[in-house]
């Protein structure tokens, strides 16, 4: 079944419609559905990404600041944590293979390393032109910081994502208000895309 997109939240959110146990003060942004959203930490903060309504995926990149050519990087994490779901207390690793966010708090503990983001030619070929997409949307808020293409964007962390365990449960297994709670070990620029992904009956986003 077919089901259109909702909302996402991410970093540290004081939104008053949000319940209680997520609230952890300082800013955050709702973000809307089937679109993108970029952010700045430092290195010793804390944030979260939570899912509003269930079953909605989020695309998840990052580069270290200034420069942006050190970046997050799925296939360094893969080598570190033998193809494993990172943990709390696991790291992500950057392409320089230094860790660049620690997970303090997941209540989901699925999400994929593996696969790239949803892009424009995808939903092109199905006869969807204009369709919006997880690499437009990162290219889109990357923007200010130099990012000419959608083609500069690197395969995501694909949160809530249950592609590892996906003869168990369903791809889509987060539930309303399930979140990831990361530790950045160095300043970085991220960029969150809600999934608008609608191809396929196990929809990537809710």
């Amino acid at each position: 079944m077919v089901r259109k997109p909702k909302t996402d939240l991410a970093v540290l959110n004081d939104e008053e419609s949000l319940p209680p146990h997520l609230l952890k003060g300082g800013s955050g942004r709702v973000v809307a559905a089937s679109h993108g959203y970029a952010f700045e930490v430092k290195a010793g903060s804390h944030f979260r990404i939570v899912d509003l309504h269930g079953q909605q995926v989020v695309d998840f990149a990052a580069w270290v600041l200034p420069s942006r050519e050190e970046r997050l990087s799925m296939s360094y994490t893969r080598y570190h944590l033998s193809g494993a779901t990172p943990a709390v207390g696991e790291s992500l690793m950057t392409n320089k293979d230094d860790p660049l966010f620690r997970i303090v708090e997941d209540t989901c503990k699925t999400h994929d390393m593996t696969f790239m983001s949803c892009f424009p030619e995808m939903y092109k070929e199905a006869g969807q032109s204009g369709h919006r997409s997880c690499a437009a949307n990162i290219a889109e808020v990357m923007a200010p910081y130099g990012m000419k293409s959608y083609l500069e964007v690197t395969d995501p962390f694909n949160i809530f994502q249950n592609t590892p365990m996906y003869t168990l449960k369903p791809l889509n297994c987060s539930r309303k208000g399930d979140y990831i709670e990361f530790e950045a070990l160095k300043n970085a620029v991220c960029a969150a895309s809600c999934c608008p992904y609608d191809l396929a009956s196990h929809q990537r986003h809710a």
